[in-house]
């Protein structure tokens, strides 16, 4: 028999997880999944209503026998992460993402999986097909752009369900139930810029950062994973950006708001004859980076190469990069509630430099509404005593847990019932989607749960197969003992 995702057991789920990553569903370019999922609830009979945004809801009958039990939604996203390694040839617009079997892994060459969250997608739909399952009324609520703004969640027509019980299928660890996240929001900060051209002796070099694992900006914030641009901002200095041995002409690195920046480049200008004490000082930098990160990113490489580079130096080149310096990355806070949860953190994301501009972009998560807006607010003050100015938008709400939850409680009995444990009930410091639709549906008992997936907004991205098969059944379990 093959060895492909579709053969995996169990089939009615990871046959559907073929067939999604087979389409290209990017952030705010969801429409062919759309089209997929609404073909595939009519192909079933499944009565399918969409919203103005763009959100997708499929009423599920129930099994026979269990029509009075309570409507329980199953919840996830259809978009991904677009994310991939700079030497990886691929259009995520048109090309499906080459995943592959590899023993109990599913992984992909170079790219983002888009196990996150495909696989809470799949198991969503193989139950709604799945005939020895178990439950009773369901309604699959699919949402549209959660990874860059939760558009979806947020202009959600509460009208489209009924449910008050959500399965929110979105968590990346298995034996875990979620009953809380982090809220979030978005800066961009932008310096203005002056240029003046290059004097009489200079040339131009590039300096590149590499092999970073980069990782999701809130899972992975508190792994000490290095940041490119920092990295990039430190070596620069080293290098006598100061002093006057550099000047900066670009520097840009990162590529999304909730991915921690793996790769970073600047093209520098410097005297003739410095090119070889350039290539020492950075040497001397990746070897102390390395120390430093040996254990998070052993791959870390800094290289000083040659370009063609025309852009003149930047007037506000050492002010960009003290700005950079300055700004705040990785976990700020940890929470007094629950050991080793982040309470509060901020990703210094993207960089980019056009003619007149630098732009900088951030993205900052806390449990704590005023916290995350604390370390906004502190970061509009460092651009703007920089002479820049800063835009703060994209703030989502937290989702605060609910401990005395029915759904948790029948969750937490069916867990240990079926291993003999506990599972562990946390929070987590990334965005659901919880919060925010609990806003939007007003008395939702919600939880949220899955398989174990790793490397989630990067090219290291993979999911467990045999996690996932324990997951679908557990979520069979926990709707047949809502069923009755």
């Amino acid at each position: 028999m093959p060895n492909t995702i579709g053969s995996q057991e169990p089939k009615l789920l990871f046959k559907r997880f073929e067939e999604l990553v087979a389409i290209p569903r990017g952030s705010k370019h969801e429409e062919a999944a759309r089209e997929y999922i609404i073909d595939w609830a009519r192909e079933h009979g499944f009565d399918c209503r969409t919203d103005a945004v763009g959100n997708v809801a499929v009423a599920v009958p129930a099994s026979k026998g269990h029509e009075s039990a309570p409507t329980v939604v199953l919840q996830g996203h259809l978009d991904i992460v677009w994310e991939k390694h700079s030497h990886v040839e691929l259009d995520f617009y048109k090309d499906p993402i080459p995943a592959y079997v590899d023993g109990d892994l599913i992984r992909t060459k170079g790219t983002t999986l888009g196990a996150d969250n495909g696989i809470g997608v799949a198991a969503a739909m193989a139950v709604a097909e799945d005939q020895t399952a178990v439950h009773g009324p369901l309604e699959l609520l699919f949402t549209i752009d959660e990874e860059t703004g939760m558009t979806g969640a947020f202009e959600l027509d509460p009208g489209i369900l009924k449910g008050r019980i959500m399965l929110n299928l979105d968590s990346e660890d298995e034996g875990t139930i979620f009953v809380g996240c982090a809220g979030g929001g978005d800066s961009t900060l932008t310096l203005p810029i002056t240029r003046t051209p290059a004097a009489d002796g200079l040339i131009p070099k590039k300096v590149v950062v590499s092999g970073l694992l980069g990782g999701h900006s809130g899972l992975d914030i508190a792994k000490a994973k290095g940041n490119a641009i920092k990295v990039l901002a430190r070596a620069l200095a080293a290098a006598g950006a100061f002093e006057g041995k550099l000047k900066i002409a670009c520097f840009g690195g990162g590529s999304k708001r909730n991915a921690i920046p793996r790769e970073a480049v600047a093209c520098v200008w410097i005297q003739k004859d410095c090119g070889d004490k350039l290539e020492a000082a950075i040497g001397d930098f990746n070897r102390e980076i390395a120390k430093e990160l040996g254990l998070s990113d052993p791959g870390v490489k800094l290289v000083v190469e040659n370009c063609d580079c025309t852009e003149a130096p930047i007037d506000q080149g050492e002010t960009l990069l003290r700005l950079l310096l300055a700004l705040p990355h990785g976990p700020l806070v940890m929470s007094q509630d629950i050991p080793g949860l982040v309470d509060t953190s901020t990703n210094l994301a993207i960089v980019t430099i056009s003619d007149n501009e630098a732009k900088i972009l951030c993205n900052s998560r806390s449990l704590v509404a005023s916290a995350m807006e604390s370390v906004r607010q502190s970061m509009k003050a460092a651009v703007e005593l920089a002479g820049g100015t800063a835009e703060l938008t994209g703030a989502y709400p937290g989702w605060r847990p609910n401990m005395d939850s029915k759904i948790l409680a029948t969750a937490k009995e069916v867990w240990k019932k079926r291993t003999g444990k506990d599972p562990l009930v946390t929070a987590i410091h990334a965005g659901l989607e919880c919060g925010v639709l609990g806003e939007r549906l007003p008395g939702m008992d919600t939880i949220s749960f899955g398989p174990d997936i790793r490397g989630a907004h990067s090219p290291d991205e993979q999911v467990s197969i045999s996690s996932t098969a324990r997951f679908y059944d557990y979520l069979k379990a926990i709707l047949a003992h809502v069923a009755g």
